[in-house]
């Protein structure tokens, strides 16, 4: 067994207090943000430093702005009547990784408009990787903070987070987790190199929804439910918002977009899209 006591403020300097937490953000922006701008710069755009900039404050907003609603209204909607300005208070904890993720799909292909000559498959296929990764660092944050824990278990591994005070060997969910996305997103970046000019844009995206979030299904099976509803479902709120990323990243994952008239648009750089609408206009 692990007694795990670990002070979960990373560095404190007169009234400066910066958790694990907060850091493990900082190194997953970071991270991200030196990818792309390697990305661009590879992709031969001259001006590959603003729009790195520009697509991590979209990023970054969605991030932050998503998990905080997603917690909200999936797992506290009665704090949006009896307390609303708590919603603005993200200093207080409560985010959903779900509603951040979908934020960031969202706001990314808003940042397209920015970015001409590439198509939103193209970008997700890139920026699922570092939200993956990013994701899992996050779980070593909530590690450090002693919560999201595991349920109670008899193997040798069990952590007792004094924390808690109830001195009871728990799985130590946020390690499965963050090793689980550690790998996923490292295999992701790998299948960019090797299939870039091979496979539609697309494909990599779908492989990370599908495994990444049927992964978080599986580990919530060994986690405590966050709130209290969840005692009585018999999957609990983590799982079931994963169920329909896990479907929708089948059909991108096997590719059966790339032959959908109806979605063409997202594999087709947004120039050309942008210009095949402004055509259709013109006609009528």
């Amino acid at each position: 067994m692990i007694t795990w006591d670990v002070d979960p403020i990373f560095f404190s300097w007169k009234f400066i207090n910066l958790r694990y937490y907060s850091f493990a953000f900082i190194i997953g922006f970071a991270f991200s943000y030196k990818y792309f701008l390697n990305t661009f710069k590879k992709e031969g755009r001259t001006n590959y430093e603003d729009l790195t900039s520009s697509l991590f404050t979209h990023i970054i907003l969605a991030t932050i702005i998503g998990s905080r609603l997603g917690h909200i209204l999936f797992y506290e909607p009665s704090i949006l009547w009896t307390d609303p300005i708590e919603v603005f208070q993200v200093w207080k904890g409560g985010l959903a990784s779900h509603g951040g993720y979908l934020a960031v799909i969202i706001s990314s292909y808003l940042f397209l408009k920015k970015a001409p000559g590439f198509s939103y498959m193209w970008l997700m296929d890139r920026v699922a990787p570092c939200s993956v990764f990013t994701g899992g660092l996050i779980r070593i944050g909530n590690l450090m903070n002693s919560e999201i824990v595991g349920k109670p278990t008899d193997g040798t591994w069990g952590f007792i987070f004094t924390r808690l005070n109830d001195n009871i060997p728990r799985h130590p969910t946020q390690i499965y987790e963050a090793i689980g996305y550690f790998t996923i997103s490292i295999t992701a970046f790998l299948l960019i190199k090797k299939f870039y000019k091979k496979w539609v844009d697309g494909r990599v995206f779908g492989f990370m929804l599908v495994f990444a979030f049927s992964f978080r299904l599986f580990v919530e099976f060994f986690k405590e439910n966050q709130v209290s509803f969840e005692q009585s479902m018999t999957l609990n709120m983590g799982q079931l918002l994963s169920v329909p990323f896990i479907l929708i990243g089948f059909y991108f994952m096997l590719g059966l977009h790339a032959n959908n008239l109806k979605l063409k648009f997202l594999t087709e750089p947004v120039v050309k899209f942008e210009e095949r609408k402004s055509k259709k206009k013109n006609k009528k």
